[in-house]
């Protein structure tokens, strides 16, 4: 059972970078990287950085595109 009392699993929306990170299989610092440069947008919610599924998705969905 999840903390929300149910045995469903809760989809992840948002990640930190060190999470994010883990998910593409690259350093925390490319991740910064490719957040300054406008590669990966992230949100600040009370001064944490947070990147949503959807916007690591798209970053993924892009790579590659260049190559074609």
């Amino acid at each position: 059972m999840n903390s929300y009392g149910s045995d469903q699993p809760v989809a992840r929306l948002l990640y930190r970078i060190s999470e994010a990170a883990v998910a593409l299989g690259l350093s925390k610092a490319k991740v910064y990287e490719l957040i300054n440069s406008g590669a990966i947008k992230a949100v600040r919610i009370d001064g944490a950085r947070r990147i949503r599924a959807a916007d690591l998705e798209a970053f993924v969905a892009s790579l590659g595109k260049d190559a074609a």
